[in-house]
């Protein structure tokens, strides 16, 4: 018969994941390829008699507006955060791109915010606001709150954020601050 492990980090699982997501950013990126669609069908079936210029600013308009709103909408359909036994890593969307990697070294603490809205961060995305730090918000709800040992705060949205919590809490009791692993 084994031995029942004695230490917190037996019981704690080797990789924490968790994951938010918001499926209304979808619409925002249709209406970023319907607006690159747009730009290719006056590209491809141009019957403007104003000239060149006008339908050159036309098309490459539609298409940049596009792109902009299609991958910058895509990139916060979702939010992925794990934690391992060296960082917290979140990445954003089906890229993984912007993507934060928090060495538990640097966490001073961590802390469960059980509503964080766009709201009070300016809007879904990847954010920062001088009186409050960084966040990653792609939905309304739960969230983790990362202290880190510079004084600057980063919270990410986050389904099931209190189990998120206690797995970074009980990593950081057997580290010991600004120590490499």
């Amino acid at each position: 018969m084994r031995d029942h492990p004695h230490d917190a980090d037996a019981l704690q699982p080797e990789v924490w994941t968790g994951r938010a997501t918001n499926r209304a950013q979808w619409l925002p990126a249709l209406a970023g390829a319907a607006c690159m669609a747009l730009g290719i069908e006056l590209a491809v079936d141009s019957a403007w008699t104003s000239g060149v210029a006008p339908l050159v600013m036309s098309v490459v308009g539609c298409i940049a507006a596009g792109l902009l709103v299609l991958f910058g909408t895509l990139a916060f359909v979702h939010v992925d955060l794990k934690l391992d036994r060296e960082c917290v890593e979140v990445r954003c969307g089906h890229m993984g791109v912007p993507r934060r990697r928090i060495p538990l070294d640097q966490v001073a603490g961590a802390e469960f915010a059980p509503m964080v809205t766009p709201r009070h961060w300016g809007g879904w995305g990847y954010r920062w606001r001088p009186e409050k730090g960084t966040a990653v918000v792609v939905r309304r709800g739960e969230g983790v709150v990362l202290r880190l040992w510079d004084g600057h705060t980063f919270t990410i949205t986050v389904d099931n954020a209190e189990s998120a919590v206690t797995a970074i809490r009980d990593r950081l009791r057997s580290i010991a601050p600004g120590t490499a692993r």
